[in-house]
């Protein structure tokens, strides 16, 4: 077996995002994390919103471009059916 391969293993400062802070053993000294038990939902049994890299925002546009995609679609499919219906009575049939 090889020896010393395995990292240290020191005490931690761990810091929350929600400016929770505590210390715990890691292979680093200093530890930056997102959630923790005191901010994480289920912990604590509210519903929080976490959004990675502004997926939720993205996610928003996306669907509000369709929206208004499907909006325009609509307009423009009774308009071409306004029209396709007074062409059609326009033409008189042939005697």
């Amino acid at each position: 077996m090889k020896t010393a391969i395995h990292p240290n293993y020191v005490l931690a400062h761990v810091r929350c995002t929600c400016g929770n802070e505590f210390t715990t053993r890691a292979t680093r000294e200093e530890l930056h994390v997102e959630v923790c038990s005191n901010c994480h939902p289920f912990y604590t049994g509210r519903q929080k919103l976490v959004d990675t890299g502004g997926r939720v925002e993205r996610f928003q546009r996306r669907v509000a471009k369709s929206r208004v995609r499907q909006a325009q679609g609509a307009q423009s499919g009774t308009a071409l059916a306004a029209e396709a219906g007074a062409g059609a009575q326009s033409q008189t049939p042939p005697e």
